[in-house]
């Protein structure tokens, strides 16, 4: 008989580590529902979602830390008229 129980693997300690840092950072630079959103929507730029990209390597990390980087330098920008 068959389990009709979806098998899920579980992260590595790295993995998970980065994930929540990285998910930590994403809340302080956007705000909680906006770095949900981020994190788990596609991004065009990243050619991933980001919390694909972080979860598999410490490459990725950096690529989504970058994004989210520039994101914060972007609004902290004082308007030009």
């Amino acid at each position: 008989m068959r389990s009709n129980r979806k098998t899920t693997s579980r992260l590595s300690q790295a993995a998970a580590r980065r994930q929540g840092e990285v998910t930590q950072f994403a809340i302080t630079v956007l705000g909680r529902e906006a770095a949900i959103e981020f994190m788990n929507a596609n991004n065009t730029m990243l050619g991933a979602r980001p919390i694909d990209l972080v979860v598999a390597s410490d490459a990725g990390r950096a690529l989504v830390e970058g994004a989210l980087s520039e994101t914060s330098s972007r609004d902290a920008a004082p308007e030009r008229e």
